[in-house]
């Protein structure tokens, strides 16, 4: 069964792409959700307007995403977390706590789905998260875990 997906799905495909998925998964779960439309001509001309629609709205915000990419350029974010005698905190700082930081000591409000970590953050120091604002647009911020 082919359909559109209206909403990223993990392990399926993003959002506004045509995607064949088993009937039962596509007619039982992702139409009943709302997380995707069935792939008829009726809709794949919708998903063209749509998509083109989505296309002109995100050129307007470039150069907004611009400007945050340079101001988070020289940006250090600090969080705390508790850690242990050795420097080895509890848990890992992830994107969520890195969104957060943003918001609180930056002022950006950033998705947390648009930022990555390469490496699993379990000790004190300095990291590197990449920022992926818009498909032409990507930065890094520098963040630094502290003991609480």
């Amino acid at each position: 069964m082919d359909i559109i997906l209206l909403k990223d799905i993990d392990k399926v495909g993003g959002k506004h792409e045509i995607v064949k998925v088993k009937d039962g998964y596509g007619r039982n779960y992702l139409i009943p959700q709302g997380l995707a439309v069935v792939a008829n001509a009726g809709n794949r001309k919708m998903l063209a307007e749509l998509v083109k629609q989505e296309d002109r709205k995100e050129a307007k915000r470039l150069d907004e995403y611009k400007e945050i990419a340079s101001k988070l350029s020289d940006v250090t974010l600090k969080i705390g977390a508790k850690a242990g005698s050795n420097g080895k905190i509890f848990g890992s700082v992830t994107n969520v706590q890195i969104a957060n930081a943003l918001k609180d000591q930056a002022g950006v409000e950033i998705e947390r789905k648009k930022i990555v970590l390469e490496e699993e953050v379990k000790a004190i120091g300095t990291y590197t998260a990449k920022l992926n604002l818009h498909k032409d647009v990507q930065s890094s911020v520098a963040f630094e875990i502290i003991e609480e």
